[in-house]
């Protein structure tokens, strides 16, 4: 098999934001530089679900509109998306400022092809589907040119499927959870005692607390495994509702400081602090391992590979949803692209890509799937 090969940005250059909210055409100011101007009484990084978060992505994109030359403002918006929880609940905050019609896909292939409406939500079972979504669009007379943005999410959406691709997103996370274990822990990292940890946390009925947060997760694991907290005694403190949240955990391995080596005190001083400080993503050890686990699992299998194999070790792009970008592209549609994955995670530091490293969404991929425009 021959496989065809490209990156986000051959579709959407750098109009793209991830978790910190910082556009990287930096024509463009982001959250840092402009959170007064965009209603929020503080910095923080607002979570994807939030209407803070949608007044923030709101102002960025009146500014890529203006930066792209074009003078008309935006008057309505295209979606794609994977879950309906989050991506739909995101969409749904977009569309208290412009008009939108979306889309929340997945390949669930137990099932028969089929989609459905809610409100202004197509919800599918194919990606596929996007083809009946693009008919949608154009039977609602809903324009698509200039004035118009599709926003796209990234992570298993326009790379790694989800259902059939995202396991190996998956992948690259865990491991990069248990290359910052092996780090702190060196020998005495046992792969057995990690997994009978971080699975059962990684569920949502920990999502309490948790938070549903991967730096989280990485180091309530830590703490456990290296023995400030116990994993017995981490059930325990569970069971008995002792931790609601994770900064009951923090506060709990703070007094415990003396049973911290100096590798899990600088792990615990990082998330602490970040905790302190809002910040979403205050595990950055973490989170720069999941990069590189990430991008070593990108187009690294020779052209004759097949289907099954690179869909197992690599992450793709998704065919679909790069031709309805390009579709949308070629008519003037702004396609921007939207991330929660944390920009530790997503951009390369400044000496990484000096030896060659590229932001995840500049990173070659091969691309998988139907071509449906």
């Amino acid at each position: 098999m021959t496989w065809k090969r490209g990156t986000l940005a051959d579709l959407m250059a750098d109009w793209v934001v991830y978790r910190n909210m910082e556009p990287m055409d930096p024509r463009v100011a982001g959250l840092r530089a402009s959170w007064a101007e965009m209603g929020l009484d503080h910095y923080y990084v607002p979570r994807k679900t939030t209407p803070e978060y949608a007044a923030v992505l709101y102002h960025i994109l009146r500014q890529v509109q203006w930066a792209r030359g074009v003078a008309s403002p935006l008057e309505r918006l295209l979606f794609i998306g994977d879950t309906l929880m989050n991506d739909g609940t995101a969409a749904r905050n977009m569309a208290r400022y412009l008009p939108l019609m979306g889309f929340i896909g997945a390949d669930r292939l137990a099932e028969e092809p089929k989609y459905t409406f809610d409100g202004e939500l197509m919800i599918a079972n194919r990606w596929e589907h996007l083809d009946d979504y693009v008919r949608w669009v154009r039977c609602a007379d809903f324009p698509c040119d200039e004035r118009t943005a599709l926003l796209i999410d990234l992570d298993k959406t326009s790379l790694g499927a989800r259902g059939r691709n995202d396991k190996v997103i998956d992948a690259a996370r865990v491991a990069a959870v248990r290359q910052t274990m092996q780090d702190a822990l060196g020998d005495g990292f046992d792969e057995a005692a990690f997994r009978a940890v971080y699975d059962p946390l990684n569920q949502p009925v920990y999502h309490h607390f948790t938070a549903d947060n991967q730096d989280y997760l990485a180091y309530i694991s830590l703490m456990a495994l290296g023995g400030v907290c116990p994993p017995e005694e981490l059930w325990a403190l569970l069971r008995e509702g002792r931790l609601t949240r994770v900064e009951d955990l923090v506060i709990w391995c703070e007094a415990r400081r003396e049973r911290m080596s100096p590798g899990l005190r600088a792990a615990h001083d990082e998330v602490r602090k970040g905790i302190e400080m809002e910040d979403p993503t205050p595990f950055k050890k973490f989170r720069r391992d999941e990069y590189f686990q990430t991008v070593a699992r990108m187009d690294v299998l020779p052209d004759d590979a097949q289907e099954e194999q690179v869909l197992s070790n690599e992450i793709v792009i998704t065919a679909e949803v790069a031709s309805v970008a390009r579709y949308m592209g070629e008519r003037g549609v702004l396609i921007f692209g939207i991330s929660d994955k944390p920009d530790e995670a997503s951009i390369p530091l400044p000496q990484d890509a000096a030896k060659g490293y590229r932001a995840i969404h500049c990173t070659p991929m091969k691309i998988y799937g139907h071509e449906i425009l």
